[in-house]
């Protein structure tokens, strides 16, 4: 199969390659740095050297491409993330105008089907504590966290309602693993280590995670299997903040996290980070699990955490 992988030397995007190619799939992948371009070049993946807010240099690529798939994998977080002040980089411009792009210039190029990237911890903080796709979205206007929010649902609605093309949305759980911010040597990693990450009131809010390269396995399975729809992508066992942060700090060699009251964090990080902390929804994976014929690897952070810590400090 033909794949134009937008974002290939990302996160995700550079734990797929390799599977990808494995599976026999011709694999078109972008980064925006020419220096990364060999990097993809070795893992087997054709590099596309394109500035993906370049909708006529990223729209020419795909076309001249000519995939039967798109897969957006665009994104450009900062290395840090600050809760109080957050910023995205270009990640929400990425979201809405790279998610544009790629679905008229894939509809154009004959290509079949569009999977984008989404997240799993937009629901709404009401009722039970893990969600299915069908749960309400919370409505952020007005908050620091709109920007994203909005620019997240934005993608969706495109990647869904292109005419021509079969749109898959994957909303992936909270990243762990190389590369992201739970890996060795991230930020919340450091902050975490610095006693820096308290848990917040009761730690109520559930938070599902899942390691980068469950998430990019789970991409794959989606080249081929699965409805047009949305689907959450998280491990086994969505977890409350007071039940999983501890696990994380052990498997770090961290001291145990504080323990803080919710006037004292909303002072700190903010209304709406501290908010999230204390009453955050999980996500349900029994959609994609039946659908996509996929299972995570590592189904729970339990283990996950400190088999991916180990793993990634073994190979420094």
């Amino acid at each position: 199969m033909r794949i134009f992988l937008a974002g290939a030397s990302g996160v995700i995007g550079s734990r797929m390659v390799p599977m990808l190619v494995d599976s026999g799939h011709q694999v078109l992948g972008t980064t925006r740095s020419p220096g990364k371009a060999e990097r993809l070049r070795s893992a087997g993946a054709e590099p596309v050297v394109v500035d993906a807010l370049d909708a006529d240099a990223l729209g020419a690529a795909v076309r001249e491409a000519e995939p039967e798939v798109v897969i957006n994998q665009l994104t450009d977080l900062p290395p840090r993330f600050n809760p109080r002040k957050p910023d995205y980089g270009r990640t929400p411009q990425l979201r809405r105008e790279g998610t544009a792009t790629l679905a008229a210039a894939g509809a154009e190029a004959g290509a079949r089907r569009l999977i984008s990237q989404s997240i799993a911890f937009i629901y709404e903080p009401s009722g039970g504590p893990v969600k299915d796709e069908d749960a309400p979205l919370a409505d952020m206007s007005g908050t620091s966290f709109a920007e994203v929010t909005e620019a997240t649902i934005e993608l969706e609605r495109v990647t869904t309602g292109t005419p021509a093309l079969d749109g898959v949305v994957l909303r992936y759980g909270w990243f762990y693993g190389p590369g992201t911010y739970y890996g060795v040597g991230g930020s919340t990693a450091e902050d975490v280590r610095r006693r820096r990450f308290p848990v917040v009131g009761d730690g109520g809010g559930v938070f599902s995670f899942i390691h980068v390269d469950d998430a990019a396995a789970a991409t794959v399975a989606a080249l081929d299997h699965g409805s047009p729809g949305v689907y959450n992508v998280t491990d086994d066992e969505p977890a409350p903040l007071r039940e999983w942060l501890p696990v994380y700090a052990d498997a770090l060699g961290a001291k145990p996290p504080r323990r803080v009251p919710t006037w004292l964090a909303r002072l700190v990080a903010g209304k709406v980070a501290t908010g999230q902390l204390t009453g955050l929804r999980g996500a349900s994976n029994e959609q994609a699990k039946r659908e996509l014929g996929w299972a995570p690897r590592h189904p729970s952070w339990r283990q996950g955490f400190a088999e991916s810590l180990a793993t990634e400090t073994t190979a420094r």
